[in-house]
């Protein structure tokens, strides 16, 4: 069984690129509902453009390949949405109902709350899974 190494620098910029993507979900999100689309709907529209961007910047920045290394980015793309999906969009629109109709906590501040829970788990399904790279010929690298 192969040991998880924990990367302190990478969970930082998976941060600094999730800050940004929250950023822009939260302000698409916002903007629907502020017109008039339902909070759920508003969720769902703001979780798939802000996939994409955490995707681009993910692969780009995060989870960089070293050499040596290759990774199918069309299969990288389908388990990134899979990912978030499990977190982002399902588990954040269950807690989105719990907080906002159970709970009665504002709808603006529910997604933030969120955070705290999905958060962590995207970091570690993104690095062990989705972004995961193979050996070319054998070689081994060290992670990012």
């Amino acid at each position: 069984m192969k040991f998880i190494k924990f990367n302190f620098h990478q969970f930082i910029k998976f941060g600094f690129v999730g800050f940004s993507n929250t950023l822009i979900s939260y302000i698409i999100y916002s903007g629907l509902v502020y017109i008039g689309i339902p909070y759920i709907l508003a969720s769902i529209i703001s979780f798939f453009i802000s996939v994409l961007n955490s995707f681009f910047w993910n692969n780009r920045y995060v989870f960089k390949k070293n050499k040596g290394e290759k990774r199918n980015i069309w299969l990288t793309l389908i388990k990134t949405i899979l990912a978030y999906a499990g977190t982002g969009l399902f588990l954040s629109n269950i807690l989105l109902i719990l907080f906002v109709e159970i709970i009665g906590i504002s709808k603006y501040i529910a997604p933030l709350i969120n955070l705290v829970i999905t958060i962590p788990l995207n970091f570690l399904i993104n690095k062990y899974w989705a972004f995961k790279t193979e050996s070319i010929g054998g070689i081994q690298n060290e992670e990012n």
